[in-house]
């Protein structure tokens, strides 16, 4: 498969087969993150796997688990949310975000360097590791796509975050951009419709 055709097959999963990936088909998605592009020319960025259905458990211990569709629907108009599509999504994978961590072939955390409180930072440049781990997930996300794998970020609440550092002993001064789970679609996997812009109703010439 070409870049092209990656980026065109590439999309959100969150009904996962009950099948792994295999250490080698995940080695070349995280070696393809490595080839992102980093601030500090250090890539310092680790991944943490997580195997064990024991320990997957631990590590969801703090992500809720069930939602109904009322609840949804509360959570949205919270954020003034009146998308037709976008809340068609959010009520599609909002329910299912504890089970498709749990299901899903491979469970991922990357983690990335951030010396300066991430959320305080003092200039937007005090943002670049959080901005470039998320070039390394899209790599990820794209090589995964060619592997006929597919897959889901989830950005930790803070208690989540919290626990997730103290349980897996990640050092103070990183921080874990994510869950990533990848994983085969189950048959019937939902897909909802989402809006696809042309470069051309994007693209500015000379100003806005």
């Amino acid at each position: 498969m070409d870049l092209h055709e990656a980026i065109r097959a590439r999309r959100t999963v969150r009904d996962f087969q009950k099948r792994p990936i295999a250490p080698a088909t995940l080695e070349r998605i995280i070696d393809a993150g490595l080839h992102a592009p980093t601030n500090d020319h250090l890539r310092s960025w680790e991944f943490v796997v997580i195997d064990e259905p024991a320990r997957r458990l631990e590590v969801l211990a703090k992500v809720r688990k069930s939602w109904t569709p009322a609840a949804v629907d509360r959570w949205l108009d919270s954020w003034h949310s009146s998308d037709a599509l976008q809340r068609a999504m959010y009520l599609d994978g909002v329910p299912k975000q504890h089970r498709m961590l749990l299901e899903a072939g491979a469970l991922v955390l990357p983690c990335f360097r951030q010396v300066s409180p991430l959320l305080e930072p003092e200039s937007q440049s005090a943002l670049n590791g959080f901005a470039s781990i998320w070039c390394c997930i899209e790599n990820m996300l794209l090589a995964a796509a060619a592997e006929g794998v597919f897959g889901v970020t989830r950005i930790p609440f803070a208690t989540e975050s919290t626990h997730l550092k103290r349980l897996l002993g990640v050092p103070g001064d990183y921080e874990i951009a994510c869950y990533l789970a990848l994983g085969y679609p189950a048959p019937g996997a939902t897909a909802p419709r989402q809006h696809l812009p042309t470069a051309k109703a994007r693209l500015h010439r000379e100003r806005w």
